[in-house]
């Protein structure tokens, strides 16, 4: 090793990442070959609104640059990326429910403060691209990555390049419609996939049916995380998975039918993408294979002359967002680079 911690001949460049969250901000420095130099975790606390979100995110971004000069490394770019609907061509956080950004110039604000190259992405989507180059859908030319927590998002990859769609929102595979008389979505339609399959519908539904109290949030809606436990840990997918598995005949019932419009939703996006493998990340995803094992059978009973795709858990966990961060900012810098020898 050398005096900085590098390897002989590991070059000493650096990406800035991060991965900004409604409740947290994951945040690392990666090397040009995926690997982490540091991470590190905050608050956003999106409570406090969306300037001082931004101010937050500027003040870790340039600390993070602190922290890559002092260890003798070179950041190079910034990634950055946020939930909601995010205009990538002009670096804008167009709209995020989570973050309460509107119209914020977050690549423009971020170049600003760092004095270096930035880009903005979607985290989904960024976390997808991880999966597909560095994680579980590795070596797959066509990779679909869905997170399965609150709601159900997707990314379809193809030779490691995440689709953005025309107007900036491809993947919204939670919006499919699998239950025409399913419960109400957020997005205002009865029965998309998410409001059916989610782990927070999954823990809601099982809660209204059991005659479980629930916690709500500040707008009276169900409060739940990612992995859809209600506040105060009370109740969560998870266990109702365990339960169901334990022979429980009311959350058998509710898994049961999940897994099933689970699988119809998958189903749908295999003949939309025919993609080899199908990697699921989020908290549904934790119950390993009190979910995959079902889910596999039921999605190979939907399929006809539809290739059945190879469906695996997600191997980068809550790093993937952060780590397709630093790729985003990668491919960019790698353009420009390309761009400037023509």
């Amino acid at each position: 090793m050398t005096a900085n911690g590098r390897r002989p001949g590991e070059s000493g460049d650096v990406v800035v990442a991060l991965d900004v969250g409604g409740t947290g901000m994951k945040c690392a420095l990666v090397r040009p070959d995926g690997t982490v130099a540091h991470a590190e975790r905050h608050a956003t606390d999106a409570g406090r609104g969306p300037d001082a979100v931004v101010g937050t995110v500027l003040d870790v971004a340039e600390g993070l640059a602190d922290t890559a000069h002092a260890a003798g490394l070179t950041p190079v770019a910034c990634g950055v990326v946020v939930p909601g609907v995010v205009d990538e061509g002009t670096g804008t956080a167009v709209w995020s429910a989570n973050v309460g950004f509107r119209d914020v110039p977050l690549r423009r604000l971020v170049a600003a403060r760092l004095g270096l190259p930035a880009v903005l992405g979607h985290d989904v989507r960024a976390g997808g691209l991880a999966e597909a180059r560095l994680g579980a859908g590795r070596g797959a030319a066509h990779v679909l990555f869905v997170a399965i927590g609150t709601g159900i998002a997707a990314t379809h990859v193809v030779d490691g390049r995440a689709a953005t769609g025309a107007h900036g929102a491809a993947g919204e595979i939670g919006h499919i419609l699998v239950r025409p008389d399913g419960p109400a979505c957020g997005c205002g339609r009865p029965g998309c996939l998410e409001a059916v399959a989610s782990a927070a519908a999954v823990a809601r539904r099982y809660a209204h049916l059991a005659g479980t109290p629930q916690p709500t949030g500040p707008d009276g809606s169900p409060a739940f995380d990612g992995a859809g436990a209600a506040a105060g840990g009370r109740l969560s997918a998870a266990d109702v998975a365990a339960l169901a598995a334990a022979g429980d005949p009311l959350a058998g019932r509710v898994w049961r039918e999940s897994v099933e419009a689970l699988a119809d939703g998958l189903a749908t996006g295999q003949a939309l993408f025919d993609v080899a493998t199908m990697v699921l990340g989020g908290g549904l995803a934790r119950a390993g294979s009190l979910l995959f094992d079902p889910l596999r059978a039921a999605l190979r009973d939907r399929l006809t002359f539809h290739r059945e795709p190879r469906l695996v858990p997600a191997a980068l966990g809550d790093q993937a967002g952060c780590l397709g961060a630093a790729l985003l900012a990668l491919d960019a810098r790698r353009e420009t680079a390309l761009a400037m020898d023509d």
